[in-house]
Formats: C-alpha cells, structure tokens, sequence
C-alpha cells in the first residue's frame, strides 16, 4: 500500500477501534488508490482521504416501544450521514441484532462508492437499529417503525438526507416508517423515503432492482469472456428481496438456478428453483426455507446448518450478508469450475475470498458495482416523485439496464486505464473515488 494511504488507514484504525467491518472496507477501497494518488497529488495535500474516512455525522438515539405484553423494549437507533459532495445523504436502513455503529459506518463508506458509480446526484448515508423483527408481531414493529422515526424525522427530507430499506426493512418497515414522518411533520414528502408501495409514490422495478441490476452486471462480465449467462449453473445465497429477483433475473437470462440458502441452510433442486415459491414461503409467510423442500417433494434436498457453496456452481451470487464466502469457500467454489462472481449483498466475500477469486482469473464484482442498482433505482423513485409522475415497468427496467451496463463499462474502462483489466475492484474504486473526491475539491474544506 502507498504511503500516505497506509498513514491514513492506520489512523482510521486507531480512531476508530474494534469496528472491524468498517477497517475491512476502507482497506479494501485504500488497496486501490495507489496510482491514483500517484497521479493526483492534490488529493494527499487537501487531505481529501482523511476527509473521506470521517463521516459529516453520526447520530445514536435510543429507540423505547412497547412489545404485545406491554413490556417496554429499548434498542439502539443509527444513521450515519457520510458524504453529501454528489447529493441528499442516500442509503437503507437495516433491522438485525448484528447492527452497530462499525456496521453501519461499513455500509455508509461503501455507499458513497456505490452512489457515485450510478452517475445519479446522490451522497452515501446509512443506518438501522438492532432491532430484530423476525418472530415480532405486525403491531410491534409498527410500534418499532414509529418510535424509530419519532427521532430520526428531524435528521430526514427529500434535499437532505433519503434513506430506503436494507435487511430486515422491507415494504411494510417503509410504511410505517413513512406514515409516522407524515404524521410529525404535517407534510406528504414523497421523495423523503425511497421503497415505497406503489400506491403511494413507489418505483416499479424497485423491489426488483438490487437483484436484478447484479445479474445485468454479471451477465455484462460474462459476456467480456465471450459467453452470456444461459445456460450456466448460478448458485445464490439468502432467500430474501436481493437473492429472489436475481434468481428470477437469471432465469429469464436462460440460465440454471439449482440453490439458495437462509439462516438455518440451503436447498438445492436440479430442476431449477421455482422462484415463486420461495417469495411465498419467504416474503409471504416469513417462514423458513425447509419448508421449500417439503413443499416442491421428490428430487429436492435440503441441508441444514450447512454452506451453499458447497454446491458446485458455474456462477455465484452471494446475496445474503457480509462476509460470508471466506477462504474455504472461495476455494471450493474455484475448485467446482466457477467463472464469475457478482456480489448482490454488502461486502459478502472476505478479502482472502476476493484474493482466490481473482489469482484464479475468476471474473469478480463487488458489491458497490454489482448490487448497486438498487439504489440506483431509488434515485428514479426520487425523479418521480418530485417531478409527480409514475413510469411503467417497462421504461424503469430500461432506465436501470442502462445503469448497470453504464456501471460495467466504466469500472471496465478504468480497469484498463490504470493497467489492470478485469480488475473490477480497482475499476470501481477508483471510479467512485476520483469522481467524489474531485467534488470534494470543488467545494472547499468541507
């Protein structure tokens, strides 16, 4: 690593210890950078690293409710407002017991990268709660959702600070997210939340849009190796919003989707999973991906408190959360015959994963390139709603088609420029970066 970058990333560390998350993906990002700050020396002098490492803000608030019991219930509220050069702050809210300030700090930093790649005026934000509302009624996590808003609503509007939904934070979370920012400020902001139903201000194709943009990336890198995504073998990991739309998505690009995971394990069906059914079990009845295989019967397997990667696969999507394809994986995973590998969650291969992946000519995306067409999309819910108009299925997928192909070649473009094609970590860290710290510059000391 570069000097100055390890200078700055060893401060980083020490300002911010035991977030481990949040070291990972500033290193990861600060792997790249050496030939860019090479060539642009005024970004080390406006101390532009430094600047970006630290967030504008970071606010914690405890979030009180109430359970079915009428036990009151205290959790943690977050939202780290991190970079605001290119827009409004931009990025979801994630409901899970693993939610901490690192977490979110992690989400936020690659966010700003994220939003840069889409060409859209968006800033990189982030935030959540350790609230967890798996096995809570609806009533309680509207309880949740209300109080959680009661403090964060003051932070929030549609030129300062967007954010949308991530895991645990879906259609309904939004709801009544949205409903109780409505209620405190007597005002029908439409764009202040992006995910929201269709019947009040929602986007179609946004339910789809994460999972779908990271097979339209995927499919795009195959296609530099001469052969689309049909007829290939995908294995996925989850079974939640991202990991159901780019198994649809795949399958109506031809290929083969013969396994997907939750929690507790993974099912595999040679025939090819029915991806309605698992939205059914999943998305419908919340229920657990057992059940997919009693359901579908003969020919189906299930295993439990194992690893999907263990099934061989010619293409891999990890779509679940972070670090979750370590070293072992990524070696079965090459073993099997893998070619590529587009991440549809938050930093889901460990840097020694990436590191296989990549000495075995694996063609690999990450996150901030690949599963970035779900914010990307949130960016045209805002259009939409400022500009009070609603755009058919058809048009919106387009839009996001030309996002995602945009993103490709632009990561694959500077790949090439700084001498390492196919590199499309470094082709989109560097991409990201050069464009927000350029308006950073502009701005001043900010």
């Amino acid at each position: 690593m570069h000097a100055e970058l390890l200078a700055v990333r060893d401060q980083v560390h020490a300002r911010n210890p035991g977030e481990v998350e949040f070291h990972q993906a500033v290193d990861e990002v600060f792997e790249s950078l050496g030939p860019v700050i090479e060539r642009h020396p005024e970004y080390v002098e406006a101390a532009v690293l430094e600047r970006l490492c630290e967030p504008e803000r970071q606010i914690i608030f405890r979030v009180p409710w109430t359970d079915d019991s009428g036990r009151v219930q205290i959790n943690r509220g977050f939202r780290v407002e991190y970079n605001s050069a290119l827009g409004p702050y931009k990025g979801g809210l994630r409901f899970h017991p693993s939610v901490y300030l690192g977490i979110v700090k992690f989400l936020g930093f690659e966010q700003i990268f994220k939003n840069a790649l889409t060409g859209m005026p968006i800033g990189g934000g982030k935030g959540g709660s350790d609230f967890d509302p798996r096995g809570r009624s609806k009533a309680e996590v509207m309880r949740f959702c209300q109080s959680f808003m009661t403090e964060l609503y003051r932070h929030l509007g549609e030129h300062t600070d967007v954010p949308a939904g991530d895991i645990g934070v879906g259609g309904r979370e939004i709801g009544y997210l949205f409903g109780q920012y409505k209620r405190i400020t007597n005002r029908y902001e439409s764009g202040v939340l992006t995910g929201k139903g269709l019947s009040w201000g929602g986007s179609l194709v946004r339910p789809e849009a994460t999972g779908y943009g990271t097979v339209l990336f995927a499919n795009e890198m195959a296609k530099t190796r001469g052969r689309s995504l049909e007829e290939r073998r995908v294995v996925v990991s989850g079974s939640g919003n991202v990991a159901i739309y780019a198994m649809a998505k795949a399958q109506q690009l031809g290929a083969n989707v013969v396994a997907c995971s939750d929690s507790d394990g993974f099912v595999v069906d040679e025939g090819g999973i029915d991806v309605d059914l698992v939205r059914q079990i999943k998305e419908v009845e919340r229920g657990r991906l057992k059940e997919y295989a009693v359901r579908r019967g003969a020919g189906v397997s299930y295993v439990e408190g194992a690893s999907v990667w263990d099934v061989n696969a010619e293409v891999a999507l990890p779509c679940a959360t972070q670090n979750e394809v370590g070293e072992a994986a990524a070696t079965r995973l090459v073993a099997s015959g893998v070619t590529v590998v587009a991440e549809g969650a938050n930093m889901p291969c460990t840097p020694e994963a990436i590191a296989v992946f990549q000495s075995a000519g694996v063609l690999f995306a990450p996150g901030k390139a690949a599963n970035a067409g779900g914010v990307a999309t949130s960016a045209l819910e805002m259009q939409q709603n400022a500009s009070r108009d609603s755009w058919t299925f058809e048009y919106t997928e387009q839009r996001l088609t030309e996002i995602m192909v945009g993103i490709h070649d632009r990561c694959a473009q500077t790949a090439e420029e700084y001498g390492a094609p196919s590199n499309y970590v470094l082709g989109a860290n560097i991409s990201g970066f050069v464009k927000v710290a350029e308006a950073m510059l502009a701005q001043g000391l900010v």
